[in-house]
């Protein structure tokens, strides 16, 4: 499997492939993994709720969009996972494992799973302004400025050729780096611990901004989760 990507800080720009990192957990509420109970009928992987109302991201995101976007490809990716391990030793690893998966597929499915619980809890609809705290002195230390970061992510996310995701995410020691990946790309499979993501796939967008991706990418700014985002660095900071 091919993968485009690209990471950046004020002080690097590097393309190369890294070894799998370490788990990030998701937030209480947003797992996207339900191991099914002795004898249970429910698949082993459960799409999970949304953290506000399908309307609520509007004018972003219209109600529409997210129907189709949450309740139709968010969806199929958990469908399509199921129907890989069905009566599998699979069915019993994390979402993680197998994104991480050499298994083409699985990897893929897994992924976009993972991806988009991610995704959705990247946005909020009392989201945009800007980071604070450590976050916000990781972003000036290693772009100069918010202004700066902002625009080369916007500018990756933007740009990044077919589909895939932006991503805002940090190494070990914590420095931040942009990376733009393709398909189902994930930070994880590059030892990097995602911090913020951006959908760029067309489905993403294509009812409320038709073609016009650089559009959707610049109202992203008005429902970016920072206190999320804070969180999931802090994690990464001082892993639990």
């Amino acid at each position: 499997m091919s993968e485009s990507f690209q990471w950046t800080s004020r002080r690097q720009f590097l393309a190369g492939s890294l070894a799998a990192g370490a788990a990030l957990v998701l937030p209480k509420g947003a797992v996207a993994q339900q191991e099914s109970a002795a004898g249970s009928s429910d698949p082993p992987f459960q799409l999970p709720k949304l953290p506000y109302a399908l309307d609520a991201l509007a004018p972003f995101l219209s109600r529409e969009q997210m129907e189709y976007h949450y309740g139709k490809h968010h969806a199929g990716y958990f469908k399509k996972l199921n129907a890989l391990v069905k009566g599998k030793p699979e069915a019993k690893k994390s979402l993680q494992e197998l994104l991480l998966s050499s298994d083409e597929a699985l990897s893929n499915n897994a992924g976009q799973a993972w991806n988009h619980t991610f995704f959705w809890n990247c946005l909020s609809p009392k989201g945009g302004g800007q980071p604070q705290g450590k976050l916000r002195e990781a972003i000036d230390r290693d772009f100069g400025s918010f202004q700066a970061f902002q625009s080369v992510f916007t500018d990756a996310a933007a740009k990044l050729f077919g589909s895939g995701w932006g991503w805002l995410a940090a190494d070990k020691s914590g420095v931040l780096h942009i990376m733009a990946l393709s398909n189902a790309g994930n930070p994880l499979k590059f030892d990097k611990q995602p911090v913020l993501t951006i959908d760029v796939w067309e489905h993403a967008y294509y009812l409320d901004y038709r073609n016009e991706r650089a559009r959707f990418v610049e109202a992203f700014w008005n429902k970016a989760n920072w206190d999320y985002a804070a969180q999931t660095y802090a994690k990464i900071l001082k892993p639990a």
